[in-house]
């Protein structure tokens, strides 16, 4: 098995230990997040970082690498407030990566792939067409972290739409049904298949705290 200590990493190739600690976290989810100017000037890229913190509201946080350099992505939500989440699906894996190519805030990456802007319900923000996941998002805060100068952002869902067919009695939605991907470090894509859901789990009798 390999091993590697804090000196290892820290005198790797830079290449070699960017796709060594962005894979060793595990799957990420594969999300293009849609924005628009001010100018009307439509954005789309694609970010891995999107994760869940509450349900009521509902709440999505991603993260955002420093802002040292232009980011069109963030300089749009703090300027319009909203912006939405897209899920990757099998049938758009290389333009969906493509939108990861920095590109001035001119030019709108809608133009320069296969990928369709779409709008639902006045929401001022676009869509990805036919993507199985859209939402419809609105800026709450952020938050700095230091010791890398990223920036943690926060939104809640105003909007979201999933197809019957992936919606299941209780709530659920079947990603795998959708042939929803996900992303493995900076560049590899599977789409995953469900195996089996678990019920809720309670300690079992024998171990469970008695009540006072």
């Amino acid at each position: 098995m390999a091993h590697f200590s804090l000196e290892d990493i820290s005198k790797m190739h830079h290449l070699y230990r960017i796709n060594l600690i962005n894979s060793c976290s595990g799957y990420k989810s594969a999300n293009l997040i849609g924005t628009k100017d001010k100018k009307g000037v439509s954005n789309v890229a694609v970010f891995s970082s999107i994760t869940h913190l509450g349900s009521n509201p509902g709440l999505l946080a991603f993260f955002l690498r420093p802002t040292s350099v232009i980011r069109n992505t963030y300089e749009n939500i703090k300027s319009t407030g909203k912006y939405t989440l897209n899920h990757i699906h099998d049938g758009i894996l290389e333009d969906a990566h493509h939108t990861s190519a920095k590109y001035h805030s001119t030019i709108s990456e809608f133009d320069v792939t296969a990928l369709e802007e779409e709008y639902r319900d006045n929401f001022s923000a676009p869509f990805v067409k036919g993507c199985p996941i859209q939402i419809a998002m609105s800026y709450v805060e952020e938050y700095p972290i230091k010791v890398n100068n990223t920036i943690l952002l926060i939104g809640k869902i105003e909007n979201l739409y999933v197809p019957d067919e992936l919606l299941e009695k209780d709530g659920f939605i079947n990603l795998s049904k959708g042939k929803i991907a996900t992303i493995n470090g900076l560049d590899g894509y599977a789409v995953p298949e469900l195996k089996k859901r678990l019920e809720y789990q309670r300690p079992k009798p024998q171990f469970a705290i008695p009540n006072d």
